[in-house]
């Protein structure tokens, strides 16, 4: 009989685990037990994880190879860690504030995110979750056969180019942000993308890195989207999680998107991110 205790969200739309340590190596019945419910729930949470780097590693790898995480110095010692970090006295907005499914640019986008939370600001600083199995499957039937043979262009050139950079305040930021010139660079994806292990289809296109559409016009191209990006971000489709010290979040980037939210101006906020390495959207 396992031991987690799962309390699952409206929807079956996001899930918190207990009755498992992640600091204390796993045994295959149980990473598999979490696994399928994560694969479930697209977003499951572990509270009161207390994690050094190398636990956080080691759960990673539970899931599959490290991804790559470009335009990011990854913390020292520790390539594939990320600290997502926000000091007090930043004006610029949180990193990750605009709706995004994690480096969706890439030619195979990391499967899953994990995001480890070391400091957290008394107030503010939730993060938004999309669902897009559910955003699919209440699209109009003649819209989603038509964006079903259809394909997005993908680009890391609003956040990270040089120029994008610069537009944004990326320079304000106490992150380690690093601009290259190849995040111009394009990369094509479905519009509608088949989960490879559930086979459910998802919606997926993103305010961030979805810049155009193929064989469309850039003002036809806008038009779909805006109109895809205000129903797959409508509050139907929407968890809000909220952040405690020591938690530990996954997610699945194949079937959704997130935002992080400010609101914590004046405290300081850090959080520790892996990804997985995926497959090609098909």
């Amino acid at each position: 009989m396992s031991a987690l205790s799962v309390c699952t969200h409206a929807d079956n739309f996001g899930a918190c685990i207990h009755g498992v340590d992640l600091s204390t190596d796993l045994q295959a019945p149980l990473i598999e037990e979490i696994r399928n419910l994560w694969l479930q729930h697209q977003v499951v949470y572990f509270p009161k994880q207390n994690l050094q780097h190398r636990d956080l590693e080691r759960v990673t790898r539970y899931f599959g190879d490290f991804g790559c995480d470009p335009y990011v110095q990854p913390l020292h010692r520790h390539k594939h860690i990320l600290e997502i970090r926000r000091e007090p006295g930043e004006s610029v907005s949180p990193f990750g504030s605009s709706w995004h499914s994690d480096w969706s640019f890439q030619t195979s986008p990391p499967s899953a995110t994990l995001l480890h939370a070391k400091v957290i600001p008394p107030f503010g600083g939730d993060t938004l979750f999309a669902d897009g199995y559910r955003a699919f499957e209440a699209l109009d039937a003649t819209l989603a056969n038509e964006l079903q043979e259809m394909r997005a262009i993908h680009s890391a050139r609003r956040p990270y180019s040089p120029e994008g950079f610069a537009n944004s305040g990326g320079h304000k930021r106490s992150m380690a942000i690093v601009p290259d010139a190849d995040a111009w660079s394009t990369q094509t994806h479905p519009i509608v993308r088949t989960h490879p292990e559930t086979g459910r289809r998802a919606l997926w296109v993103n305010p961030v890195y979805t810049v155009g559409i193929e064989n469309l016009s850039a003002k036809q191209a806008d038009a779909l989207l805006k109109k895809l990006f205000d129903h797959a971000l409508s509050n139907a489709f929407i968890y809000r999680h909220q952040w405690q010290a020591n938690m530990l979040v996954l997610w699945d980037n194949r079937c959704t998107q997130h935002c992080a939210q400010g609101g914590y101006d004046g405290h300081l906020r850090v959080l520790h991110r892996t990804t997985v390495a995926g497959d090609q959207p098909y």
